[in-house]
């Protein structure tokens, strides 16, 4: 099974009806498996956008809570790899978002970013692969 990859702007398309993207997100959601694979540091970019955007910052908790979204990364532990990944990205630049994404797909090889971010159209696993996206462009 294809894991899926969570990033930022669709947490937060999902959460909010608002947003330009929540239509063809939900859509994507429907139909993919379960639980999403993310980070702590897009867990605390979609916490802030909700919360500036007018939107409940704990429906990001309550998705981790119910299972839906999963930790599948250790900050502490790949820290040389995140650093490594920023330092070569830092003319994009790279958020420690998005490196911790870069790097769990390199960790779980069958998977794939559900993103609306075009840098991960730059972005590269072990350092020449391209990343499998879902993305509306």
């Amino acid at each position: 099974m294809t894991l899926t990859l969570i990033d930022t702007g669709p947490l937060v398309a999902y959460l909010s009806a608002r947003d330009a993207a929540n239509k063809w997100t939900v859509a994507q959601w429907s139909s993919l498996p379960r639980p999403f694979l993310t980070c702590e540091p897009v867990l605390t970019e979609a916490c802030f956008l909700l919360f500036r955007n007018g939107g409940p910052p704990e429906s990001v908790l309550t998705l981790l809570k119910r299972g839906i979204l999963k930790i599948g990364l250790n900050a502490e532990q790949e820290a040389a790899a995140l650093e490594s990944l920023m330092h070569r990205y830092a003319d994009t630049p790279m958020s420690l978002a998005d490196a911790c994404l870069v790097r769990l797909s390199e960790i779980h090889q069958d998977c794939r970013v559900l993103t609306l971010d075009r840098d991960f159209t730059r972005y590269r696993r072990h350092g020449r692969n391209v990343i499998p996206l879902l993305a509306p462009w």
